[in-house]
């Protein structure tokens, strides 16, 4: 529950060896692996579980293992656009048009237009747009950031700290170093209350990566002009682009997505049991009038 503290074993261990050689160990210590496990555990993704761990190599080891376990049972690679798209319906969470200043993704999350009440249902929303967000990384970049809105944000709207403590264990402990930074923008009072609960459940490094924005206060539209183009920024976030989220269009967008995240998973579209072509049906052959 409480943040987790690294002890300087840890750190006089990585010192102790190269990166290239701690990769090499934690793949020799998870074993041979096969299909999509095979597929996931690139020398990436183990760096990514190292780092988590302060390159300790039992801990990410432990730690990967889980999250094979979840991954073989969530399937979060099989989940498709039209299963979740209501829950996307108000723009409560999608993947921005814009990347920041560094190139990475942006995921924008506005609590305040929450419309469902389903706990199942929003977190393979998330989990959906996470694995949506990676598929979309460019080259050389593997994290994403968190632009999260609070305007209309209330108690009467706030997802349950089930569900919120839910969110954070995903994204902490099977999206590892896959957040770049969340910039809470313009949160209410109100909110305090609610932070001073699901803080205890970060650890130290996604607490260090978590950034409140106020409109008012200069230092922070400072930072704000830091990691991202004002221009293009959302006028609810600070920016000049008053351009509304369109259901209809991230729609289309993610219909074509899922076709390139199925051709990367190594589905077939006819075969996969969650993949829908896009295409449209050929149009029948005329058929031969009756013999007279």
């Amino acid at each position: 529950m409480f943040r987790r503290k690294h002890s300087s074993n840890d750190h006089r261990e990585h010192d102790q060896m190269h990166p290239e050689e701690k990769v090499n160990e934690l793949r020799v210590a998870i074993g041979p692996q096969s299909g999509r496990n095979l597929q996931f555990c690139t020398d990436a993704c183990l760096r990514r579980y190292l780092e988590a761990r302060n390159w300790n190599v039992d801990k990410s080891k432990k730690m990967l293992q889980e999250t094979l376990k979840w991954r073989s049972t969530y399937k979060p690679e099989e989940i498709r656009w039209h299963e979740v798209a209501h829950e996307g319906e108000t723009g409560k969470l999608y993947r921005a048009s814009f990347h920041d200043r560094g190139g990475r993704p942006v995921l924008v999350l506005r609590p305040g237009k929450q419309n469902t009440s389903s706990h199942d249902n929003q977190l393979r929303h998330l989990v959906y747009l996470l694995e949506n967000a990676i598929l979309n990384l460019p080259d050389e970049q593997e994290q994403m950031v968190w632009l999260i809105d609070f305007t209309g944000w209330s108690f009467s709207n706030a997802v349950p700290n089930r569900t919120a403590r839910e969110t954070i264990n995903i994204l902490q402990n099977h999206y590892p170093e896959r957040l770049s930074a969340a910039f809470l923008y313009s949160p209410p009072r109100i909110f305090e209350t609610f932070w001073k609960i699901i803080k205890y459940f970060l650890d130290s490094k996604t607490f260090q990566k978590v950034k409140f924005v106020y409109p008012k206060n200069a230092e922070s539209m400072e930072l704000m002009q830091q990691h991202f183009d004002i221009d293009i920024l959302p006028t609810e976030l600070g920016g000049r682009d008053n351009s509304p989220y369109d259901h209809e269009e991230f729609s289309r967008l993610m219909a074509k997505d899922d076709i390139k995240s199925a051709k990367l998973w190594g589905f077939d579209n006819t075969h996969s049991p969650n993949v829908h072509s896009t295409a449209v049906a050929p149009e029948p052959e005329p058929t031969a009038p009756p013999a007279s």
